[in-house]
């Protein structure tokens, strides 16, 4: 039986876990390769959870792929392992981004496997009712978030705690694991439908709420760019993380930290796994940010070439209830980094 492999190193076994099919028994379990054994024991005892884990990892790596898609490191995954390569092996603060996206995707997909009625173990959030001192009736099927998290706390924050919390990757990893999860909870919102005669709202039921995983891929991406570069200090007896600047002001439990600065990922470095380089890729002439072609090439120049697109137009809507399209051709200038 062929083996299934997750993860060559740390966090990338979630990433690996989206391209393997429905994990529906315990040995299957025992063939994920690159989980530890506590890991092990927690998936055969929640295998009908593992389904919803592995789409929270699939939404992972779309999330960060959508986000860094107009940076010179755009969370490209690889055939081989580990699927970012060694760009998130270092403490950079990409790797905070791969932690945090990976966390809040894994809470964020069983919470949503709850309140579906996939899993037995969970369901609606049965602790949001009654009326609330807004005067409106809680009601419907408020988001299950508290198990969602706790399964990832469990689950993903036990490859750090195994090791011990000494090590300063390690509270770097579990902070940033934190981080994506309360990206997720300090943006629950509240839901409502209104009941009455023609929508007159006379009585208003309500029900919490996560935000789209957009919404949690911005809050991140905006933690990424304020990210604290902190070290390892001893306070008491205690190992904490603090600013290695002090004239920074502390971070923060939703702030993202690393340990050690990025490379500029600008040029192919075969000895390193993912470190592509921006040769290739397509660039902005016009734009001064770092999608713009001066910046996204690394001052090595950009070659323009016309291509041929082809995108809807001349839509009109249709009663009852259809749109349609044309499809027209047109050039456009497209600018790839030399």
């Amino acid at each position: 039986m062929a083996m299934i492999y997750l993860f060559n190193f740390e966090q990338m076994y979630l990433a690996k876990l989206s391209s393997v099919g429905s994990i529906t028994d315990e040995e299957t379990c025992e063939r994920l390769r690159g989980l530890i054994q506590r890991q092990v024991q927690i998936c055969k005892r929640s295998v009908e959870v593992m389904d919803a884990v592995r789409r929270g990892a699939q939404l992972a790596i779309d999330e960060c792929q959508f986000q860094f898609r107009n940076r010179r490191w755009n969370c490209s995954t690889l055939e081989t392992m580990p699927v970012f390569g060694k760009v998130v092996t270092q403490g950079t603060r990409e790797a905070a981004f791969v932690y945090a996206i990976s966390a809040a995707s894994v809470a964020f997909a069983v919470t949503r496997a709850c309140s579906s009625g996939e899993l037995e173990k969970c369901g609606c959030d049965r602790n949001v009712h009654g009326v609330s001192p807004e005067g409106f009736q809680w009601s419907g099927c408020s988001d299950n978030i508290a198990y969602g998290v706790a399964f990832s706390q469990s689950f993903v924050d036990v490859r750090e705690r195994s090791k011990g919390q000494s090590s300063s990757r390690a509270l770097m990893n579990l902070h940033n694991n934190e981080a994506g999860r309360k990206a997720i909870l300090s943006h629950m919102r509240v839901e409502c439908k209104c009941h009455g005669v023609s929508g007159s709202c006379e009585v208003k039921t309500c029900w919490k709420a996560m935000p789209p995983f957009r919404k949690v891929g911005n809050v991140i991406k905006e933690k990424f760019d304020g990210a604290t570069e902190v070290e390892q200090r001893k306070v008491g007896t205690a190992k904490v993380l603090v600013p290695r600047n002090s004239q920074f002001k502390p971070h923060t439990d939703e702030d993202l930290v690393y340990l050690d600065p990025s490379p500029d990922f600008c040029d192919y470095d075969p000895r390193t796994p993912g470190m592509l380089g921006t040769a290739g890729r397509q660039c902005n002439r016009t734009s001064k940010a770092i999608d713009g072609c001066e910046l996204m090439c690394c001052g090595r120049g950009f070659q323009t070439q016309e291509v041929e697109v082809v995108d809807r137009c001349s839509c009109k809507f249709h009663w009852c209830c259809y749109v349609k399209c044309k499809q027209c051709r047109k050039m456009v200038e497209m600018h790839t980094c030399r």
